[in-house]
């Protein structure tokens, strides 16, 4: 392939990528003159695809949507990433996405080098997921709210928070984050002037509203940072903290980061500060540690720990 005809995949690549790009920025990703972008694109339009001028300061480029296009450019990793991703969707927390996920596989396989083919048809017959029960999330909601974020658009939705009370919402959106069986969405509140995390699967009527913004600087290093700190940091309904007679970092190669903070007392013992909304799971987070434990905060802990233990030697006879 010649290295003007490489150009143009690797330019056309970028276009489907993206919705908006700026001229100088497609030159420097292709490291080549603004001129040549120019000529490649009319290059573009001349082969059908319907490539449009954007007007303003720097200019740009975006790929018409809704329009017959040509085949999607995938290189190889690009087209065993899909695939992986396709093979292991029965694990993630969306609503349908198991049958959807299938079809598309499907249809990826079917024009897929036979060599890639091969490479995909050996992770599948290897490949086994346990199904997962839990909140979902709607597809179309993912969508919407990715749309706003790659866009910088602002965003409004219904939302329920933990204690059941119901708000409106207008965010501009950062990021989506999966974090285990949860998704969340990153977004500065506009009316609480503050970062926010919400959780997916308690929003409703995601919609977007027109307004661009300029994306603001998170306050950690990325999003997921900032939701495993988030969720580390929210308030529970129940605080626990207690002494457990082994050593920190034995307790710390056992417990999630997210699970709680653990600080060394001396060499045998440890103090572990952990919450939750759920006395019951709270007992049973400290029970399964496996090591003895003094408790010092809440009182009500105590009573369930009673009657976790009275269920055990129930059951051991």
């Amino acid at each position: 392939m010649s290295q003007t005809s490489s150009r143009l995949l690797q330019l056309l690549s970028l276009l489907q990528g993206r919705r908006d790009w700026p001229g100088s920025e497609l030159a420097g990703r292709l490291d080549v003159s603004g001129r040549t972008i120019r000529r490649d694109i009319e290059r573009l339009r001349q082969l059908g695809y319907p490539v449009e001028s954007l007007t303003g300061p720097a200019g740009g480029y975006r790929l018409r949507a809704g329009t017959a296009m040509p085949p999607l450019l995938l290189d190889d990793e690009e087209a065993i990433a899909i695939a992986v991703g396709l093979r292991t969707a029965a694990r993630a927390s969306v609503t349908g996405i198991e049958e959807s996920a299938v079809r598309a596989l499907v249809k990826l396989e079917q024009v897929l080098p036979a060599h890639l083919r091969r490479r995909v048809g050996a992770l599948g017959s290897a490949t086994f997921t346990l199904p997962a029960a839990g909140a979902t999330v709607d597809p179309q909601h993912l969508t919407v709210i990715a749309s706003t974020c790659r866009d910088s658009e602002c965003l409004r939705f219904g939302y329920r928070s933990r204690d059941g009370s119901d708000s409106h919402r207008q965010v501009e959106p950062n990021s989506l984050v999966n974090h285990g069986r949860r998704w969340y969405l990153v977004a500065w509140d506009r009316r609480r002037d503050d970062w926010r995390i919400f959780r997916i699967d308690r929003l409703s009527r995601p919609a977007p509203t027109g307004v661009r913004f300029t994306p603001r600087r998170l306050p950690a290093k990325d999003a997921a940072v900032y939701v495993a700190q988030s969720i580390t940091a929210a308030p529970n309904r129940f605080e626990a903290r207690v002494t457990l007679h082994a050593s920190a970092d034995e307790i710390t190669s056992r417990v999630p980061v997210q699970s709680g903070a653990i600080k060394p007392i001396d060499a045998l013992t440890c103090e572990y500060r952990t919450g939750d909304d759920d006395l019951r799971w709270l007992a049973l987070r400290i029970a399964v540690l496996d090591v003895d434990f003094d408790v010092h905060e809440p009182p009500e802990l105590v009573e369930h720990l009673r009657a976790l233990a009275s269920r055990l030697r129930r059951a051991s006879g």
